[in-house]
């Protein structure tokens, strides 16, 4: 069901959106799921979440890394739940600083994370395209 889906989707987004763009799009539309799933967690429009997707990856791709990095023992020693942590901490930093973007709490902003996470790479898996396999079956005649 989902792969006829998923061919069908990609099918009518033509085929030719970057890589980049894909993601975008699947991350904003994550963070309108959140929004409305989790209470904690506002949205005041379609064009704060656009603007929060693309500032939330561009977080990551920065300073996610680095905190990663420096917060990697506690990582280690409580087997990777402290990542969740910081996942929420860039949320928490891109509400802060989009207009329009709301979380609650901590609580609120690491949910809100697992919640874009999972449905941000749904999307994203839904909308990639399709490799195209062609198997042909033919039958062998044994010529004696």
């Amino acid at each position: 069901m989902l792969s006829w889906y998923k061919g069908k989707l990609w099918k009518n987004l033509g085929g030719k959106m970057p890589a980049f763009m894909l993601r975008w799009v699947a991350t904003a539309l994550a963070i309108g799921v959140a929004a409305q799933v989790l209470p904690g967690i506002q949205v005041d429009g379609v064009w704060p979440a656009i603007v929060a997707a693309l500032l939330l990856g561009l977080v990551n791709v920065t300073l996610r890394p680095v905190l990663f990095l420096l917060t990697l023992p506690l990582t280690v020693v409580t087997l990777g739940l402290f990542a969740l942590v910081v996942n929420g901490a860039m949320l928490a930093l891109v509400a802060r600083l989009v207009k329009g973007v709301h979380v609650a709490g901590f609580g609120s902003a690491v949910l809100g994370a697992v919640v874009i996470s999972l449905v941000g790479s749904l999307l994203t898996w839904l909308m990639q395209p399709r490799p195209r396999v062609h198997v042909e079956v033919g039958r062998f005649h044994h010529v004696p």
